[in-house]
């Protein structure tokens, strides 16, 4: 989560609420449609202590989903799940890509503070050592010849 404690009584997309007869009557699909797609691994509510379905909000979308995916797209169920299964990594990863972008602006953060420190302790009477460049040119130098 984000670090913060949630009110346990806060309900969200996520908190499974919908008894499976609810869940069909929202989702437009038929009580059994969703014990079958909950066999095959496309929807997977949270079960009560007694293992009766609860469906929460983001179930409910995703069955629109997968009805969507299967009458109007013509995708078996086996397509949708690995879909699903792809979207899913697709959110992973985008979420650690955050994470990672996040750490790396802080290594950043910390690098510059760092450097400049280090750059603020520099002798101030000292000139840095600039290497010279060798070169093959040659140059020829004549005295400038005054007028007698």
């Amino acid at each position: 989560m984000d670090g913060r404690r949630r009110n346990p009584y806060e309900l969200t997309e996520e908190t499974p609420v919908y008894v499976i007869s609810v869940a069909a009557q929202l989702s437009g699909l038929h009580p059994q449609t969703l014990r079958q797609y909950d066999r095959l691994g496309l929807v997977s509510p949270d079960r009560t202590p007694g293992r009766g379905r609860r469906y929460s909000a983001r179930d409910i979308e995703l069955l629109r989903t997968v009805q969507q995916l299967s009458q109007d797209e013509g995708i078996n169920l086996a397509g949708i799940k690995r879909i699903i299964e792809l979207e899913n990594q697709v959110a992973a990863l985008q979420s650690r890509v955050v994470e990672l972008e996040s750490a790396l602006d802080g290594a950043a953060a910390t690098m510059r503070q760092r450097e400049a420190a280090v750059h603020a302790s520099y002798r101030r009477d000292l000139v840095p050592y600039q290497e010279v460049q060798q070169t093959s040119a040659l140059v020829v130098w004549r005295p400038k010849r005054s007028p007698e």
